[in-house]
């Protein structure tokens, strides 16, 4: 039972640091640099700690069949696609309400899961998904803001970052033979590093940014926590336990984002924003309890 555990806490501290990058990205640019230029040095040091890992450990190109390498490329698009319209949203959205929206990957995830495996969403998994939504409401500290003048690109950049952070998880859900887990992380930080580069700010290295006015701290640890730790521990964990489940637990990132941007920006912290922490996990935990609890009713009937 202890091993089942492994894979959903895997999956949430991966989740956690995702977490810890909104804060980072303020204290950029705090420091002179732009949202993206910090998004754009994350994904080139992401890259570079990648290649490093993989000179030093792997050494063998991958080799995934045509369908692996789709399924790959595709994690890939839609990893480097959310940190795009994300970023995109936070121009039109307060980021109260801009996280608000990312998060109803939660439930596209579970649906998007449920269709792929041609079934209905369990009771758990909806009062799972009830309760998360209501608690993120309430942590992101959204009943306070103005919507009356928000456009409606905002709201649609919004909800694009929910629907590729969300098929980003079901990619990853997937096996690939042929790849061990650093050359999977590797083709898709590749896939995410050139589509971030047409879209941002790729200049930052030849402009002197990057490695002359210190804009490397930034990206070496919005690189470890935005893709050497989540992608490793994504790609370990999700094909074990499954999109719908990684989906639901994923929501630990909104509580960590929160608790961090205290902490170090010394942002308020209201009582009904602790309410909310506190209902985002419980959502995030109950389907995990459930079927820990199913499992062991499960066996102790084998043994009676």
């Amino acid at each position: 039972m202890k091993n089942n555990l492994i894979y959903p806490l895997l999956i949430v501290i991966a989740s956690s640091s995702y977490g810890i990058l909104s804060t980072i990205v303020k204290v950029a640019m705090q420091h002179g640099f732009t949202s993206a230029e910090a998004v754009s040095s994350q994904y080139i040091i992401g890259f570079l700690l990648v290649i490093s890992i993989f000179i030093f450990t792997d050494r063998k190109l991958p080799r995934p069949s045509k369908k692996g390498l789709l399924i790959l490329i595709c994690a890939g698009i839609f990893t480097g696609t959310t940190g795009i319209v994300y970023g995109e949203s936070l121009k039109y959205l307060p980021a109260s309400l801009a996280v608000v929206m990312l998060f109803q990957f939660t439930w596209i995830g579970l649906l998007i899961d449920c269709a792929l495996h041609k079934r209905l969403p369990s009771r758990p998994e909806v009062i799972s998904i009830v309760i998360l939504f209501i608690g993120t409401i309430l942590a992101a500290g959204v009943l306070n803001v103005d919507l009356s003048d928000i456009p409606i690109q905002g709201w649609l950049f919004g909800f694009t970052a929910a629907v590729t952070f969300a098929c980003f998880i079901q990619f990853n859900s997937r096996p690939v033979e042929g790849v061990t887990t650093t050359s999977r992380v590797l083709i898709v930080s590749s896939v995410a590093l050139i589509l971030i580069s047409i879209f941002l700010s790729p200049e930052v290295i030849w402009n002197g940014k990057l490695y002359m006015q210190g804009l490397w701290k930034y990206g070496l640890a919005l690189g470890l926590f935005g893709i050497i730790l989540p992608i490793y521990l994504f790609s370990i964990a999700i094909p074990k336990i499954g999109g719908a489940l990684a989906s639901i637990l994923s929501a630990i990132e909104l509580p960590v984002a929160v608790t961090v941007s205290v902490i170090v920006l010394h942002e308020p912290l209201t009582a009904v924003q602790i309410i909310g922490i506190v209902l985002v996990i419980a959502g995030m935990m109950l389907p995990t309890i459930v079927a820990q609890r199913q499992q062991k009713d499960s066996l102790l009937e084998a043994h009676s």
